[in-house]
Protein backbone atom coordinates (compact mmCIF):
# COMPACT_ATOMS: atom_id res chain seq x y z
CA UNK A 1 0.00 0.00 0.00
CA UNK A 2 1.24 3.49 -0.88
CA UNK A 3 0.88 6.30 1.63
CA UNK A 4 1.46 9.90 0.53
CA UNK A 5 2.39 12.56 3.08
CA UNK A 6 3.01 16.26 2.78
CA UNK A 7 6.37 17.00 4.41
CA UNK A 8 8.67 19.91 5.17
CA UNK A 9 11.87 19.43 3.21
CA UNK A 10 13.92 20.94 6.04
CA UNK A 11 12.61 18.23 8.40
CA UNK A 12 13.56 15.45 5.93
CA UNK A 13 16.67 17.08 4.50
CA UNK A 14 18.89 13.99 4.22
CA UNK A 15 16.19 11.88 2.58
CA UNK A 16 15.13 14.53 0.04
CA UNK A 17 18.76 15.44 -0.65
CA UNK A 18 19.46 11.78 -1.43
CA UNK A 19 16.44 11.48 -3.73
CA UNK A 20 17.34 14.79 -5.42
CA UNK A 21 20.83 13.42 -6.02
CA UNK A 22 19.38 10.30 -7.65
CA UNK A 23 17.08 12.48 -9.77
CA UNK A 24 20.05 14.61 -10.75
CA UNK A 25 22.10 11.54 -11.75
CA UNK A 26 19.19 10.39 -13.90
CA UNK A 27 19.01 13.80 -15.59
CA UNK A 28 22.78 13.77 -16.11
CA UNK A 29 22.39 10.49 -18.01
CA UNK A 30 19.99 12.29 -20.36
CA UNK A 31 22.06 15.48 -20.56
CA UNK A 32 25.80 15.17 -19.84
CA UNK A 33 26.26 18.95 -19.40
CA UNK A 34 24.26 18.76 -16.17
CA UNK A 35 26.40 19.97 -13.27
CA UNK A 36 27.52 17.48 -10.65
CA UNK A 37 25.16 17.23 -7.70
CA UNK A 38 28.02 17.90 -5.30
CA UNK A 39 28.62 21.28 -6.92
CA UNK A 40 24.98 22.46 -6.63
CA UNK A 41 23.43 20.42 -3.80
CA UNK A 42 23.71 22.95 -0.99
CA UNK A 43 22.39 25.90 -3.02
CA UNK A 44 19.66 23.86 -4.71
CA UNK A 45 18.41 22.35 -1.46
CA UNK A 46 18.34 25.82 0.09
CA UNK A 47 16.35 27.03 -2.93
CA UNK A 48 13.66 24.35 -2.63
CA UNK A 49 13.40 24.90 1.13
CA UNK A 50 12.97 28.63 0.52
CA UNK A 51 10.34 28.04 -2.19
CA UNK A 52 8.45 25.73 0.14
CA UNK A 53 8.58 28.12 3.07
CA UNK A 54 7.93 31.43 1.27
CA UNK A 55 5.87 30.48 -1.80
CA UNK A 56 3.35 27.88 -0.56
CA UNK A 57 5.49 25.05 -1.94
CA UNK A 58 4.49 21.46 -1.40
CA UNK A 59 6.67 18.40 -1.10
CA UNK A 60 4.82 15.10 -1.16
CA UNK A 61 6.61 11.95 -0.08
CA UNK A 62 5.32 8.50 -1.00
CA UNK A 63 5.92 5.56 1.30
CA UNK A 64 5.54 1.91 0.36
CA UNK A 65 5.02 0.43 3.79
CA UNK A 66 7.74 2.13 5.82
CA UNK A 67 10.11 2.67 2.86
CA UNK A 68 10.34 6.06 1.13
CA UNK A 69 9.44 5.36 -2.50
CA UNK A 70 9.43 8.78 -4.17
CA UNK A 71 8.62 12.45 -3.95
CA UNK A 72 7.31 15.40 -5.93
CA UNK A 73 7.90 19.09 -5.26
CA UNK A 74 6.15 22.16 -6.66
CA UNK A 75 5.41 25.76 -5.83
CA UNK A 76 3.13 28.44 -7.26
CA UNK A 77 4.60 31.33 -9.18
CA UNK A 78 2.72 34.60 -9.01
CA UNK A 79 2.00 36.32 -12.31
CA UNK A 80 3.93 39.42 -13.22
CA UNK A 81 3.66 42.04 -15.94
CA UNK A 82 5.85 40.05 -18.33
CA UNK A 83 3.38 37.18 -18.81
CA UNK A 84 2.15 36.78 -22.37
CA UNK A 85 -0.55 34.18 -21.74
CA UNK A 86 -4.21 34.97 -21.26
CA UNK A 87 -4.27 33.26 -17.84
CA UNK A 88 -3.85 35.69 -14.93
CA UNK A 89 -3.79 33.42 -11.85
CA UNK A 90 -0.88 31.71 -10.14
CA UNK A 91 0.96 29.04 -12.12
CA UNK A 92 2.13 25.90 -10.37
CA UNK A 93 5.71 25.01 -11.25
CA UNK A 94 6.51 21.35 -10.70
CA UNK A 95 10.25 21.50 -10.24
CA UNK A 96 11.24 18.02 -9.07
CA UNK A 97 9.96 14.49 -8.80
CA UNK A 98 11.53 11.08 -8.43
CA UNK A 99 10.62 7.46 -7.70
CA UNK A 100 13.30 5.05 -6.52
CA UNK A 101 14.27 2.20 -8.85
CA UNK A 102 12.71 -0.37 -6.52
CA UNK A 103 9.26 1.18 -6.81
CA UNK A 104 9.14 2.28 -10.43
CA UNK A 105 6.37 1.20 -12.81
CA UNK A 106 3.86 0.93 -9.96
CA UNK A 107 1.99 4.19 -10.57
CA UNK A 108 3.58 6.01 -7.64
CA UNK A 109 4.60 9.08 -9.63
CA UNK A 110 1.08 9.27 -11.05
CA UNK A 111 -0.36 9.14 -7.51
CA UNK A 112 2.01 11.88 -6.35
CA UNK A 113 1.12 14.04 -9.35
CA UNK A 114 -2.62 13.55 -8.86
CA UNK A 115 -2.39 14.48 -5.17
CA UNK A 116 -0.32 17.55 -6.01
CA UNK A 117 -2.88 18.65 -8.59
CA UNK A 118 -5.72 18.07 -6.12
CA UNK A 119 -4.04 20.27 -3.50
CA UNK A 120 -3.46 23.18 -5.87
CA UNK A 121 -6.81 22.99 -7.65
CA UNK A 122 -8.36 23.43 -4.19
CA UNK A 123 -6.17 26.56 -3.83
CA UNK A 124 -7.48 27.97 -7.13
CA UNK A 125 -4.51 27.17 -9.36
CA UNK A 126 -5.56 26.24 -12.91
CA UNK A 127 -2.25 26.22 -14.80
CA UNK A 128 0.70 23.90 -14.24
CA UNK A 129 4.06 24.09 -15.98
CA UNK A 130 6.90 21.63 -15.91
CA UNK A 131 10.03 20.92 -17.84
CA UNK A 132 11.50 17.68 -19.04
CA UNK A 133 14.51 16.94 -21.17
CA UNK A 134 13.97 16.53 -24.91
CA UNK A 135 15.19 12.93 -24.84
CA UNK A 136 13.23 11.85 -21.74
CA UNK A 137 10.54 10.14 -23.78
CA UNK A 138 9.12 8.18 -20.86
CA UNK A 139 8.32 11.39 -18.95
CA UNK A 140 6.90 12.94 -22.12
CA UNK A 141 4.56 9.96 -22.54
CA UNK A 142 3.50 10.24 -18.90
CA UNK A 143 2.80 13.97 -19.25
CA UNK A 144 0.79 13.41 -22.43
CA UNK A 145 -1.23 10.70 -20.68
CA UNK A 146 -2.06 13.24 -17.95
CA UNK A 147 -3.23 15.82 -20.54
CA UNK A 148 -0.15 18.05 -20.37
CA UNK A 149 0.69 19.64 -23.71
CA UNK A 150 4.03 20.95 -24.95
CA UNK A 151 3.72 24.68 -25.63
CA UNK A 152 7.30 25.89 -26.06
CA UNK A 153 10.62 24.38 -27.01
CA UNK A 154 13.84 25.63 -25.50
CA UNK A 155 16.78 25.76 -27.88
CA UNK A 156 20.28 26.23 -26.61
CA UNK A 157 23.70 26.65 -28.10
CA UNK A 158 26.92 26.21 -26.19
CA UNK A 159 29.49 28.75 -27.29
CA UNK A 160 33.13 27.82 -27.40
Amino acid sequence: MINIQSIQISDHYALINNMMEQLHLSEKAFFPKTATWESIASNYMQHVIEMQETCDGTCLLAYAGDKPAGFIFAYPEEPDDSRIEDYTGNTLYVSDGYVTDEFRRQGIYRMLNEELERIYVAMGVRRIVRYTLANNHRMQRFLASEKYEPVRLVYEKWLT
